[in-house]
């Protein structure tokens, strides 16, 4: 039987180029270049599936520009993609920094109660904000930068013993941090007003809409610097996954290779998390899936993570509002649908007391 013909000879070679296990410019920028490619694919697809006929033709055509479908397409689908593109970048490429600084592959913003944080923190500036008339579009994100920073050295200070970090306890201390969190969340909320934060409820299941153009600023602007400090912290994050002792006697300045990584990761988190909530298991599957595929070299792993992650949470929010359309669901039961399974196997694969680095 003769093979099935390429439709993209280029795609083919680029593909090729970006397969292996070692880390070199030219594979790196093959596996950037592939997955860019199969991002824009997305973000096409996404922006023509809905509850309504609008398409790309309505965009491209003159006769079509101002019609109510190009309106929609640019006014709510486009702004909500690029929210969603932010959002799984954010976490994914937090998740490689927590599994590669905490030496523990269970490691994510959502488990470690990290998001659980700043969720804490941008709903207490919603109350300030709700009780004396200020914008929340600067107070949220530093409210839930603030938190996020908080849960990270409360989780890092209760983990360590004797001067080292028990990674096989971070599990475990995350899950009940985000249990206390939740109650303090459902008690502000209750105390506050209920049926004025009825809304916070499908928040915090992880949610996405169409953000104004200012909030997709602020989203992007703690994006792009984020991912970049950790990209580049990615040798040191590589030695980090060997342990602190190691990592100090190689050279490397583990303190401060530790506050900007846990800066930059807690950054993106709070960024993600002030827009679109509690979405769970991005920034732990994907990790996993380019480890598997790329293997463990963080250099390449963080930027190829937050474009893989970018896409899994397109498709996943593309679901999620078109599957029972009109009716949307969170985005974040789709992630968690996914997610959950997810992890069950991975917790079955690393039990405490059987290793525990990534």
């Amino acid at each position: 039987m003769s093979s099935v013909p390429s439709l993209s000879p280029a795609f083919d070679r680029l593909r090729a180029a970006a397969t292996g296990r070692r880390f070199t410019a030219g594979r790196a920028a093959a596996v950037i270049a592939l997955l860019s490619v199969v991002l824009i694919v997305a973000v096409l697809f996404s922006l023509t599936v809905g509850s309504t006929s609008a398409g790309i033709l309505d965009l491209v055509l003159p006769s079509r520009a101002s019609s109510e479908s190009a309106t929609i397409l640019m006014r709510v689908r486009l702004p909500r993609i690029l929210l969603a593109l932010a959002v799984g970048a954010s976490l994914s490429a937090a998740g490689v920094c927590f599994q590669a600084l905490l030496r523990n592959p269970l490691a994510d913003p959502y488990i470690l109660g990290i998001s659980g944080g700043a969720g804490l923190g941008a709903i207490l500036s919603s109350a300030l904000a709700a009780g004396a008339g200020m914008p929340l579009t600067l107070l949220r994100p530093a409210a839930a930068f603030a938190g996020s920073l908080g849960a990270v050295m409360l989780l890092l200070a209760m983990a360590r013993r004797h001067g080292r970090l028990l990674p096989e306890t971070m599990i475990l201390l995350g899950v009940v941090m985000n249990a206390t969190i939740m109650a303090a969340i459902m008690f502000i909320i209750t105390m506050a007003d209920f049926s004025r934060y009825a809304g916070t409820m499908y928040w915090l299941l992880g949610n996405l809409t169409s953000p104004t153009p200012a909030e997709l600023a602020m989203v992007y602007g703690c994006l792009g610097p984020g991912v970049l400090v950790l990209a580049l912290l990615g040798q040191g994050l590589n030695v980090m996954t060997g342990g602190e002792e190691l990592a100090g006697q190689v050279g490397v300045d583990v303190p401060r290779l530790r506050i900007l990584a846990l800066l930059a990761a807690s950054l993106i988190t709070a960024a993600a998390v002030s827009m679109a909530g509690l979405v769970g298991f991005v920034g732990l599957m994907v990790p996993h899936l380019g480890r598997a595929w790329l293997g463990p070299d963080n250099r390449l792993l963080v930027p190829a993570s937050a474009l893989l992650g970018a896409i899994i949470l397109v498709m996943a929010d593309t679901a999620a509002r078109s599957l029972f359309a009109p009716t949307q669901i969170p985005v974040g039961v789709i992630t968690a649908l996914f997610g959950g399974p997810c992890f069950l196997w991975l917790f079955a694969r690393h039990r405490p007391g059987e290793g525990t680095a990534a």
